[in-house]
């Protein structure tokens, strides 16, 4: 990898820590403002719908300036928000939050979008495994720093740091986290402006509302129409649908199954993360973009694992079964991703394949989410809705691999792989 590369790994890192630390500084604005707790939930919605809203726009964005430069603007946007929450007496929390994940949609096109650009397509895997492995890790820091910004010794030492002579309005625990995630947003915009010229330039973006939406339409259907970028785009939706309610029925799991609290369960949903930190790391090095397809069936197996929880009711099997879940999954998601970030460079532009990808991804998360929501409304049985979720990803990822052999007894689409844009 050359020095561009690490630069946009710790531009992401910061960027991504700074994200989930928020969340929870958020919600305890929220608690301590007593709102009603259904907002609560409405925060992670908020943060989601905007890379569903805005895909038609931020990949004509990224692709109409230099990606580091578009990264930059976009943590100047977070940063934004989070002033606005410092200043809750007049900003409600749930606003503050809906402008950082404005910012963190505008944000994805460009940090995917710049690999294809800096790097050649052998190298798709490996940086794909390394930025997923080192999100996953800001996942897990960033959990624990927002708990430790607005609970505990930290948040003290924090409203006790105080400058001679000037008074500097930080009264509450909540704001002094604020501050601190100010500067980590800071340090990432600093490293955004490191970020190289890859020299990928890109015909003028179109600029008029309905035509954006038109031409995102557009790659829309070319993007589903090609034999691979229809594989890896269906992978890559099932996934992040399924993960983000994965997350949800663990918890669930947990205190039902194995009698454990809350906070307690919350450290399970940890296990799944580091689980696929390891499994993003092993891809990268063992599996070539060539041998991306191959990893198919791995979706099938964590299916079958997944409705093998109903079976477990011991904290000593829970661990291990559940990081084994998150390596699967991180193990086959990496290689579709540089599969899917690769069609999309050849097809049309690195943003625009990577909004047409937020878009399906986020919206699987919000279906799913509701599909979810749904069945607890009906009180399904948790034990029932695990398994139909099991059999749901089994199947679906089944009709997926059966679909990639039916294009493949057409056409050998194996040997697009690695071709260069025309």
């Amino acid at each position: 990898m050359n020095r561009g590369f690490y630069t946009i790994m710790a531009a992401q890192f910061f960027s991504s820590l700074a994200d989930n630390a928020l969340l929870f500084v958020a919600i305890d604005l929220l608690v301590t403002m007593k709102s009603p707790a259904w907002i609560i939930p409405l925060l992670k919605l908020s943060f989601v719908l905007f890379y569903v809203l805005l895909a038609p726009y931020v990949g004509a964005f990224a692709d109409s300036l230099l990606k580091g430069r578009v990264m930059f603007i976009a943590n100047m946007i977070k940063i934004l928000g989070c002033a606005m929450m410092f200043f809750y007496m007049n900003v409600h929390p749930l606003l503050a939050y809906t402008v950082v994940g404005f910012g963190a949609a505008v944000y994805s096109p460009a940090k995917y979008g710049i690999l294809t650009e800096l790097l050649p397509a052998e190298k798709l895997v490996a940086a794909n495994g390394w930025i997923e492995g080192l999100t996953v890790t800001s996942i897990i820091l960033g959990t624990v720093m927002g708990g430790a910004l607005v609970t505990g010794q930290f948040s003290t030492m924090l409203l006790s740091f105080d400058l001679p002579l000037i008074d500097t309005g930080v009264d509450t625990r909540s704001e002094a986290a604020l501050c601190v995630l100010i500067g980590v947003y800071l340090l990432a915009a600093l490293f955004n402006l490191r970020i190289p010229d890859t020299g990928a330039r890109y015909p003028h973006q179109e600029r008029h509302p309905v035509k954006l939406v038109v031409d995102f339409a557009n790659c829309f259907t070319l993007l589903w129409k090609d034999k691979l970028g229809q594989i890896s785009l269906a992978v890559t939706t099932l996934f992040w649908g399924a993960g983000a309610t994965l997350q949800l029925i663990v918890l669930e799991w947990a205190q039902k199954s194995l009698g454990m609290r809350y906070d307690q369960a919350t450290s399970l949903v940890g296990m799944v993360a580091i689980g696929m930190a390891l499994g993003a790391v092993l891809s990268a090095r063992y599996v070539t973009l060539r041998k991306s397809l191959s990893v198919i069936p791995l979706g099938i197996l964590m299916g079958c694992i997944v409705m093998g929880m109903v079976l477990v009711h011991s904290k000593i099997i829970a661990y291990p079964l559940l990081v084994l879940i998150g390596a699967i999954a991180g193990f086959f998601v990496v290689p579709m991703n540089a599969l899917l970030q690769h069609r999309g460079h050849v097809l049309m532009s690195a943003g625009h394949s990577i909004a047409v990808q937020n878009f399906n991804e986020n919206l699987s998360i919000l279906t799913m989410l509701a599909m979810y929501s749904l069945m607890i409304r009906l009180h399904l049985a948790l034990n029932t809705t695990i398994v139909l979720f099991g059999l749901f990803m089994a199947g679906v990822m089944y009709f997926i691999m059966r679909l990639h052999a039916l294009n493949q007894r057409q056409h050998d689409s194996l040997g697009l792989i690695g071709e260069a844009k025309h």
